[in-house]
């Protein structure tokens, strides 16, 4: 393998969502099936800070007519991030993930796929170790009551309400797992995206604008499929994702751990009212991660609860709802993106 994918993957591993090493070495395979050994070259060189052509080229001494070319049509092929300020073209790095996995949704193809399912499980133990996730859940609107305060970042409702670019794209975790055979009947079209990543997926081709009607409706939709909401871990956050525990590397990682909830960024969990329940058992079939169990009534493990809701809309006799943890337990945001990804940062010892 060329040095160049070497450079790169510790580049990448340098990033906030980090791209550890393998002794199979499927992280440079993943790379070289991506990049260039010149793609992978000019991807080295860009952080997360975005920056201009000229202003790239003139770092890295390159000329600056040839690398706009270059840079743009990386953006295109989902490598890199473009994004426009002030009426210029700006760059800046990708992470793998969530990033350039994600931005090949429409163009997987099965030995990528292969690859990324071996190398997942080596990424995301790594990310598990960390308190701050990129994702994290909130629970779904049927399971707040009057009784509990909600902040506003919070509930998925309020958050699109606030957005004025909404895009919605294929669920590439659904998306891959069906393509080899192994994917869910839960809808694929349910990632919601906003602003500037709006605006990359709309062109880049690989997302929808929808009206925030539309994206209320696709909420709903997913919630009654048995979907946790999991935004971005900001109280401004860039996206909600919609996840399923079979497809859903996050909840797949989540679902391996002994306790979720102590990984989980999350302010809520189950409770049962025993002299309620009938044991039933339909609030078990919704959980997404085994957190109940029935035994003449239903049970709540609260190692395993995350929060997320799923179970409360299936109790016809009301004996399951969500309570918020004490106020210091209570998960609180980052105030955007950026304070997301220097959390993370300082949490890896990269900053």
């Amino acid at each position: 393998m060329k040095p160049i994918y070497h450079s790169l993957a510790q580049h990448l591993d340098s990033l906030p969502g980090g791209y550890p090493s393998t002794e199979s070495g499927v992280e440079l395979r993943i790379l070289k099936r991506l990049f260039t050994p010149g793609e992978a070259e000019i991807a080295g060189h860009l952080t997360l800070m975005p920056e201009s052509a000229a202003a790239i080229a003139q770092r890295i001494g390159a000329d600056e007519a040839d690398l706009a070319s270059k840079l743009m049509d990386m953006s295109r092929k989902g490598l890199i991030l473009r994004l426009k300020r002030k009426g210029e073209t700006r760059f800046m790095a990708a992470q793998f993930m969530v990033g350039i996995w994600e931005y090949h949704v429409n163009d997987l193809d099965e030995g990528l796929i292969r690859d990324v399912n071996e190398y997942l499980p080596y990424l995301t133990k790594a990310q598990e170790q960390l308190r701050t996730q990129q994702l994290r859940v909130i629970p779904i609107n049927k399971s707040l009551t009057a009784e509990i305060k909600v902040m506003p970042y919070e509930q998925a409702e309020e958050i699109i309400r606030q957005q004025s670019k909404i895009v919605v794209a294929p669920c590439i975790c659904r998306k891959e797992h069906q393509m080899v055979g192994e994917g869910c009947e839960k809808p694929l079209e349910s990632c919601l995206v906003f602003g500037g990543g709006a605006h990359y997926y709309e062109g880049n081709g690989i997302g929808r604008t929808i009206s925030q009607k539309e994206a209320l409706h696709i909420l709903q939709q997913g919630a009654d499929s048995g979907l946790v909401l999991q935004p971005g871990n900001a109280k401004k956050p860039s996206n909600i994702c919609m996840c399923c525990g079979c497809c859903c590397q996050v909840l797949k990682m989540l679902k391996r751990s002994d306790k979720p909830a102590q990984i989980a960024c999350t302010s809520y969990y189950a409770v049962v009212d025993e002299e309620s329940c009938i044991g039933c058992g339909d609030c078990k079939d919704r959980c997404q991660m085994e957190a109940l169990v029935v035994d003449e009534v239903a049970q709540v493990d609260l190692g395993r609860c995350i929060g997320c809701g799923l179970c409360v809309p299936s109790c016809d006799v009301d004996a399951i709802f969500l309570e918020a943890k004490e106020e210091g337990a209570q998960w609180v945001p980052p105030a955007n993106v950026i304070e997301t990804y220097l959390t993370i940062a300082k949490e890896r010892g990269k900053l």
